[in-house]
């Protein structure tokens, strides 16, 4: 199945879901995060501030934003991340493709970051990401030293992706049934 047929098959199942199912599994997705060693022991983290299909991080990062450092993409150009500092819902503004963005400077001390946590179409258990096609994270993940983790809802999960050279694979991948094992 090529790249395209898969983000096709998983968008329709994403319609096929509520907001409060979506809702509950990201909620149950993110409370396993908290547990993880790296969360724990992570000052600085990258995280999203998630559309409406996407595991839902916005209260996930109201509640850390007073302990951690949270720091949140926004879209600059085609196919460019620049990474901000979250200050609070109050310096959000509509960006590109609807989402939030915080305003701001760029936040370039990438070596700082201590847990990446990344959205995506599908992954697999070997850790393999499909994005939404557009390369922002391909871009932008191999720039990290930080541990990343991909996260999705399980019906998200492939049992194999296409991947291609420029594709960065995450150190782990979580559901709201937890770790996926390699």
């Amino acid at each position: 199945m090529t790249k395209q047929e898969l983000r096709k098959i998983i968008a329709q199942n994403k319609k096929s879901c509520s907001k409060e199912q979506l809702q509950e599994w990201s909620f149950s997705l993110l409370k396993k995060l908290e547990d993880h060693p790296a969360f724990c022991h992570a000052h600085t983290l990258l995280l999203y501030y998630s559309l409406p299909d996407e595991v839902q991080t916005h209260e996930f990062i109201e509640k850390w934003k007073e302990e951690k450092d949270i720091i949140l993409p926004v879209v600059v150009g085609d196919g460019l991340l620049e990474l901000r500092r979250y200050k609070g819902k109050q310096d959000l503004a509509v960006g590109a493709y609807g989402i939030l963005e915080p305003a701001g400077e760029a936040f370039v001390n990438f070596d700082t970051i201590d847990l990446a946590i990344i959205p995506g179409m599908a992954f697999d258990a070997e850790g393999n990401r499909l994005g939404r096609g557009k390369g922002f994270y391909d871009r932008l993940l191999p720039k990290l030293k930080a541990t990343k983790i991909g996260i999705c809802f399980g019906f998200q999960v492939a049992a194999h992706l296409p991947i291609d050279p420029y594709d960065f694979p995450m150190d782990e991948v979580y559901t709201e049934e937890g770790k996926l094992s390699k």
